[in-house]
């Protein structure tokens, strides 16, 4: 047993120091809207907050690919943009609540995401093609051929 005293009057009753359960007391950041477990704004933002999207480049594009585990590909939309840029959104509906049922954790995201990427300027933006496979979104931007500059050698004269 832990000689050192509570700093935080911990929800198990007891009078040990314990440095798990200050996490369950204190939030730093529960000031913050999208990180409050208990608020509805935690749940409508989380998704935006955690949708996480790679983005490669290979030699013939651009490759864009975003995990939305639940979704069907009528509830996300990716789009182009004049200026640019490749915009990427949906959205996560709440799952109905029966008055019955007691939550003990709810850590699924739902709500609307939204990113935006700025392509280069080498993305061929009338060639932009998208899948969806098992939760996995890939958006591939074809890339134009960068012609490399010819190298003419010059004679060097005495």
């Amino acid at each position: 047993m832990a000689m050192i005293p509570s700093f935080f009057n911990n929800r198990r009753g007891s009078s040990i120091f314990d440095t798990f359960s200050a996490f369950d007391i204190w939030d730093p950041l529960k000031d913050f809207p999208f990180t409050s477990p208990n608020s509805l704004i935690s749940r409508e933002n989380s998704a935006f907050v955690n949708t996480r999207i790679d983005w490669k480049e290979t030699p013939e594009a651009h490759v864009f690919v975003a995990d939305l585990p639940g979704l069907k590909k009528e509830e996300v939309k990716v789009e182009i943009e004049d200026d640019r840029v490749l915009q990427i959104s949906g959205e996560r509906n709440v799952e109905k609540e029966n008055k019955n049922d007691t939550w003990h954790r709810v850590e699924r995201s739902c709500g609307k995401f939204l990113r935006r990427f700025r392509l280069p300027e080498n993305a061929k933006m009338d060639q932009v093609k998208a899948s969806m496979e098992n939760g996995v979104l890939t958006v591939t931007v074809p890339k134009e051929e960068v012609k490399k500059p010819e190298v003419k050698a010059i004679e060097i004269s005495s």
